[in-house]
C-alpha cells in the first residue's frame, strides 16, 4: 500500500469517529458553548499525556505557538456552531450540514492559496450540494439548525485551508499542531464562558452522571485520535479532499442515530435520495486522488 492509500485509509477511520462525536452531542445535556468548553479542557491534557508518554512532546516556537493557536480558535468555533445545530434540529439534520464543507473548501480555498478553480472539484461539490438541498427539504422546522450547521461547515473550511498552509511553514508534526490548537482552544473558551454565563443569567452547569462520562470519551477518544488522523491527512492531502472524506460522517452519524433514538422515523426518500448523493461525491472524489497516487 503506497503512501497516499495508506493517508486515505486513516483519514476514513478518523471520520469514523469522528461519526459519534454527533451522537454524543444529543447524549450530553449541556449547551454548545459549555459542552465544547469541558471537550477541550479533557482533550488538552489528554494529548499531552500521549505526547509525553511517547516522547514526542518538545518546545515550539512563539511564531508556531501563536499560529496553531489562532487556528484553535476557529476550531472552537466550529465545534460550538456543530452542536448548536444538533440541539437545534436533531443529530440526523445536523451532521447532515458538515457535507457542504467540501463546497465552502472549493470556494474559499482559490481564494485564501490564490491557487487554481478545480472544475472538477466544483461539480462534485455541487453534488454534495444537491444531496443536501434534498435531506433540508424535509422539515423547515430545522432551519435553525441547518443555519448553525452551515455556519460550522464553513468555519471548519477555513481551518482545514489555513491548517494546511501552517503546517508546511511551520514544519511542525500533527500532534504538536493540535496540541497548541487544543491550547488556543482553552484559553478563547475560558474567556466567552463568563459573557455566556452573564448573557444566560446563569452559571455554567457542572457536568453531572452521564454527562461526566461522555465529555471523558468524547474530549479524549473522540478528540484526540480522529483529529491526529485528520491534521496526517491534511499535510498530504488538498483540503478539499478531506472534507469531501468528512461528507461520510454525517452518514454513519445517522446510522448510529437510527439505531440508538430510532431518527429515521423522522425522515422519508429525499432523505435518502440525498445521502445517496453524499456518499456519491466522497467516492468519486476518493477516485480522483487514488488516480494521481
Amino acid at each position: 500500500m503506497n503512501e497516499k492509500n495508506r493517508t486515505l485509509l486513516l483519514l476514513h477511520l478518523a471520520v469514523f469517529l469522528a461519526g459519534w462525536t454527533g451522537i454524543f452531542g444529543r447524549v450530553i445535556s449541556l449547551d454548545g458553548l459549555p459542552l465544547v468548553w469541558y471537550r477541550v479542557l479533557v482533550a488538552l491534557p489528554s494529548l499531552l499525556a500521549v505526547l509525553a508518554l511517547s516522547g514526542r512532546l518538545h518546545r515550539s516556537g512563539a511564531g508556531a505557538i501563536g499560529r496553531f493557536a489562532a487556528l484553535g480558535i476557529l476550531l472552537a468555533m466550529h465545534w460550538v456552531a456543530f452542536y448548536e445545530s444538533i440541539q437545534a434540529s436533531n443529530v440526523s439534520v445536523g451532521v447532515a450540514c458538515i457535507a457542504t464543507s467540501c463546497f465552502f473548501s472549493a470556494l474559499f480555498e482559490p481564494l485564501l492559496t490564490r491557487s487554481r478553480i478545480q472544475w472538477a472539484e466544483l461539480l462534485i461539490s455541487f453534488i454534495a450540494i444537491a444531496g443536501i438541498l434534498l435531506i433540508f427539504s424535509l422539515d423547515i422546522r430545522y432551519r435553525t439548525g441547518i443555519l448553525w450547521g452551515l455556519a460550522s461547515a464553513a468555519i471548519y473550511s477555513v481551518f482545514a485551508i489555513l491548517n494546511i498552509g501552517a503546517g508546511k511553514r511551520t514544519g511542525e508534526d500533527s500532534a504538536t499542531m493540535l496540541l497548541w490548537e487544543l491550547a488556543g482552544s482553552v484559553v478563547f473558551l475560558s474567556l466567552c464562558v463568563p459573557v455566556y454565563a452573564l448573557a444566560g443569567g446563569e452559571a455554567v452547569p457542572v457536568p453531572q452522571g452521564k454527562d461526566v462520562w461522555g465529555l471523558l470519551v468524547l474530549g479524549s477518544v473522540l478528540t484526540v485520535v480522529p483529529f491526529l488522523l485528520q491534521i496526517h491527512a491534511l499535510r498530504r492531502l488538498s483540503a478539499f479532499t478531506v472534507n469531501v472524506a468528512y461528507n461520510l460522517e454525517p452518514v454513519y452519524s445517522i446510522l448510529f442515530a437510527a439505531l440508538l433514538f430510532g431518527e429515521t422515523r423522522e425522515v422519508g426518500w429525499s432523505f435518502w435520495a440525498g445521502i445517496a448523493l453524499i456518499v456519491l461525491s466522497v467516492w468519486l472524489q476518493t477516485r480522483r486522488v487514488r488516480r494521481r497516487a
